[in-house]
């Protein structure tokens, strides 16, 4: 038997992940992002993507040339997406920390994902913060998607407790 959803309504300035839609759109930001690891800020950009994916928070793609030199350096592994293709891992070191695997590119992304290219996108669970126009993200849940959730946007979100069949 499939689980029944029951989206949240968005409020005003608010977005439904459940309007997102499959396959995901990658859409242009406005504002600013921010960064923090080991108490340094290693990226500060006003330059952003983010992939809309149905159920699933926004992953913000930030230019790998504005992080801060030394912040990112290549892991081994690769990933698969059915839509963007074969992602290659990042460690990401910032004031004397280290966070594994904590970024991910898609450096030759597959058709209708190009604009991803020489992107990264970061896991917020590791860092000290990460900022969206000011304010704090909190890591979309299940440790594997790589979401940021604000007030902006509404779920319920594909990682809580009881989404593996979604």
């Amino acid at each position: 038997m499939r689980q029944r959803i029951t989206p949240a309504v968005p409020g005003p300035g608010q977005e439904s992940v459940w309007d997102y839609p499959r396959p995901p759109r990658v859409e242009t930001g406005s504002g600013r992002i921010r960064i923090f690891l080991g108490g340094e800020l290693i990226l500060d950009t006003t330059d952003w993507l983010r992939v809309l994916e149905t159920s699933h928070p926004p992953v913000y793609y930030l230019p790998r040339a504005a992080f801060l030199p030394g912040a990112l350096e290549s892991a081994q592994g690769t990933t698969w997406c059915e839509f963007k293709g074969q992602a290659e891992y990042f460690t990401v070191r910032g004031g004397g920390r280290s966070a594994e695997r904590a970024a991910w590119s898609y450096p030759q992304p597959l058709p209708g994902y190009a604009e991803l290219a020489g992107r990264v996108a970061v896991y917020a669970g590791p860092m000290d913060r990460c900022e969206v126009n000011g304010e704090v993200a909190r890591p979309q849940a299940g440790g594997f998607y790589g979401g940021w959730v604000t007030d902006q946007v509404v779920g319920p979100f594909k990682g809580e407790p009881g989404t593996l069949g979604w």
